[in-house]
């Protein structure tokens, strides 16, 4: 999705940076840079296992237009993760002036209630701004953002509907419905 979103700012005439601040996760920073090259946009990275703030902070300082941190998020029910992206938040905070600008919610279509729990979760530790759903492209209808914005208050910003670089659209909510309710 980072890359996907990389890839449009790029086409809309904007400088981007990648920051690959999940740093725990099997090959994360590889696969993130490989979309950072599809994309055009800058990359920065650290040690495998390192400090995921240090890598924000750094990405953050980044002479671009837009900087994307991509963090760890599949394991919200450990409190060690929640803290980890609460100190990220810190950290880009206090290395550039109203920042971060965006906090969006990767969530995948085919997430059941427990996608309701991680938003509050990831919610409360680094006030989530927005939701992008991704999977829209197969048998999965993504009913959880409508319990995620319902019961949250957030919107569905982005939707994910393919593996291409391209696949990345603005949410439109008829559109949506639609696809809910169709047989």
């Amino acid at each position: 999705t980072i890359g996907k979103l990389a890839a449009k700012l790029r086409a809309s005439g904007r400088s981007v940076t990648l920051g690959a601040a999940d740093t725990f996760r099997a090959a994360a920073e590889e696969q993130l840079e490989i979309w950072a090259e599809r994309a055009g946009a800058a990359f920065i990275g650290g040690e495998r296992g390192g400090d995921p703030a240090a890598v924000a902070y750094d990405a953050v300082g980044a002479d671009t237009d837009v900087v994307i941190v991509d963090t760890a998020g599949r394991l919200h029910t450990q409190s060690n993760l929640m803290d980890e992206l609460a100190k990220v938040r810190r950290v880009i905070a206090g290395r550039r002036e109203g920042a971060p600008h965006e906090v969006l919610l990767v969530v995948d279509a085919t997430t059941g209630q427990n996608g309701l729990q991680q938003a509050r979760l990831f919610n409360d530790a680094v006030g989530v701004t927005g939701v992008a759903l991704t999977k829209l492209d197969g048998s999965a209808k993504g009913g959880i953002a409508v319990a995620i914005a319902y019961e949250l208050g957030l919107p569905v910003k982005l939707v994910g509907v393919g593996e291409g670089l391209d696949d990345l659209r603005p949410f439109d909510a008829a559109d949506f419905a639609r696809a809910l309710v169709a047989a």
